[in-house]
């Protein structure tokens, strides 16, 4: 009895300390669960698919978007502030949302790269077919560039010495000497790296992020070389853009259209 005894002690004791010994790990395991519940599913996607293009929308442009009743994109958006993935202002009586930051952004972004093309639902008129195309060509992913624009860019900046690949995403003191010539500020605040890579989710290749990939095209932006198209994330290079990309990192205009 009293060895019977000592050997169950023992085996509940190893089962407590297992168990004990499990906890630091799976301690963020119950916020992942969270976190890919609120993605998982269709419409909260398409907000957040929605949201990259870095502005706010109301509810009722999003309920639009997404195909849904206002009352039910409510819940939705609910649920993703109160997850911490978007944030929400009031003006009046419109409702706005947003990505709560850039690492919610980059999230989205890396998991949509994870979707395989062939798996994408091919368009069902002329329209989604142009919008597609557009968005393929240049488009903003979240603060920074993406698509065939994004990728000219990132590898424009990269042959000129401006940019290092092969060490992971860095300016080099040549690309920080650029962007101060070409006037495009680079703040310096904040835990946000100066250069990082973004798997560009339609061209399969890094692009350009971080502080630079924002400084980068919020410049391009302000300054006319690239124009938004339509309420999607697409922009479309401006003649003005063609000839200041050239100038300054030697891209073929036909590259950018």
């Amino acid at each position: 009895m009293t060895a019977r005894t000592d050997t169950t002690a023992r085996t509940e004791s190893t089962t407590r300390s297992a168990a004990a010994g499990r906890r630091p790990a799976d301690a963020q395991a119950p916020g992942l669960a969270r976190l890919a519940g609120l993605i998982a599913d269709e419409t909260r996607a398409a907000c957040l698919l929605a949201l990259l293009d870095g502005r706010a929308w109301t509810a009722g442009e999003l309920a639009r978007h997404a195909g849904v009743a206002a009352s039910t994109l409510s819940e939705h958006l609910g649920k993703l502030v109160a997850g911490g993935l978007l944030a929400e202002e009031r003006q009046g009586r419109h409702r706005y949302v947003r990505l709560a930051d850039a690492r919610v952004a980059q999230l989205v972004e890396d998991l949509a790269a994870q979707v395989a093309p062939e798996t994408l639902r091919r368009p069902r008129n002329l329209r989604e077919a142009s919008a597609g195309s557009a968005m393929a060509r240049g488009r903003t992913c979240y603060d920074h560039l993406a698509g065939r624009l994004g990728i000219a860019v990132t590898d424009a900046l990269t042959g000129r010495g401006l940019l290092r690949q092969d060490t992971g995403f860095a300016l080099t003191d040549a690309g920080v000497t650029w962007f101060d010539e070409a006037g495009i500020a680079l703040p310096r605040t904040g835990r946000r790296p100066l250069a990082r890579a973004c798997l560009d989710w339609t061209e399969r290749r890094p692009h350009l992020a971080g502080v630079a990939g924002a400084a980068l095209c919020r410049h391009a932006l302000d300054a006319g070389w690239c124009v938004r198209v339509g309420s999607e994330r697409a922009v479309k290079v401006t003649p003005p853009g063609e000839r200041a990309l050239s100038e300054l990192l030697g891209i073929e205009p036909a590259l950018l259209r």
